[in-house]
């Protein structure tokens, strides 16, 4: 009877991790920080853990399937989480939606932005779905405002991060070069959009109502260059060569600030991660991970 139990506990305990992700598998919804954060995770349960945190009004489902999966293949347990205001996690709308205009306005002229909340918050919520899990250490991976997350986490929580790689990001310093028009068009047109869009936008994984809030905290953030400067973790930055939202000049200033840190950057990727460069940023992950898990 012992041996049919312990069976038995194993398969319950098992049952939320699937063996190879697709971005409609079933999330898991707990209440972490005062709010709703859904996570999903895929691997072996045993395997080392890798957080990803994705960016700017994005859920989990923006990460690339196969991009998942490679990292699955390649031994590791990968955990996925809706960040606030998007997904299945909380929408905050009860806080307030800032006046992009007038909030950018009052940047430029050097006041104090409406921020609802932090990316300090946002990192303080990808800990607790580790925290949820049971988990005491992963690998924090972040793309653009999820890079600047997963920075955050890197600083304050390094004990618990085995790793970094920061994708496409920024340590958001005033003399990097700005968005060219076109990308920064392309992004308040995702504020803009209403109705039918905007349902096409959610089955995308894409949730316009988070961005006023999410660029606030970004804004609000600042020039996080010496906060950056104390991560101490292995760390990988990988950028896209023809990123026109985060020039490369931005991947270039977090490699600087973090000393002992690798810089990759790709030809044929933007500010997004196509498919024909998926298998590069896997195997080059797997390759930091797999030194880190050795020097254990």
């Amino acid at each position: 009877m012992p041996g049919l139990f312990t069976v038995l506990l194993c398969v319950l305990l098992s049952w939320p991790v699937q063996a190879q992700y697709h971005r409609d598998q079933p999330m898991t919804v707990a209440e972490l920080n005062g709010i709703d954060i859904a996570y999903t995770v895929v691997g072996e349960p045993d395997a080392p853990p890798v957080l990803l945190i994705m960016g700017l009004t994005a859920s989990h489902r923006l990460w690339n399937e196969s991009f998942v999966n490679g990292l699955v293949d390649a031994g590791y347990q990968v955990v996925l989480f809706d960040n606030r205001d998007t997904g299945d996690s909380s929408t905050l709308d009860y806080l307030g939606t800032p006046t992009l205009w007038w909030e950018m306005l009052k940047n430029m002229v050097g006041f104090g932005v409406n921020a609802p909340y932090s990316l300090q918050d946002m990192a303080d919520d990808g800990m607790a779905v580790l925290d949820q899990l049971g988990m005491e250490q992963a690998h924090i991976v972040g793309a653009s405002m999820g890079g600047m997350i997963a920075q955050i986490i890197a600083a304050d929580y390094a004990p618990r991060t085995l790793s970094l790689v920061s994708i496409m990001s920024t340590t958001g310093a005033p003399h990097l070069p700005e968005a060219e028009e076109q990308a920064a068009d392309g992004l308040m047109g995702i504020a803009d959009s209403e109705g039918d869009m905007t349902l096409r936008l959610h089955e995308m994984g894409i949730y316009p109502e988070a961005m006023p809030r999410q660029l606030m905290a970004i804004i609000a953030a600042g020039d996080r260059s010496a906060d950056v400067a104390t991560i101490t973790v292995p760390t990988l930055v990988l950028h896209g060569e023809e990123d026109t939202l985060l020039p490369p000049p931005h991947g270039a200033h977090t490699h600087e600030m973090i000393a002992g840190s690798k810089y990759v950057t790709y030809e044929g990727m933007g500010h997004d991660m196509p498919e024909a460069v998926v298998p590069l940023l896997v195997a080059e992950m797997a390759g930091h991970f797999d030194a880190v898990e050795r020097a254990r």
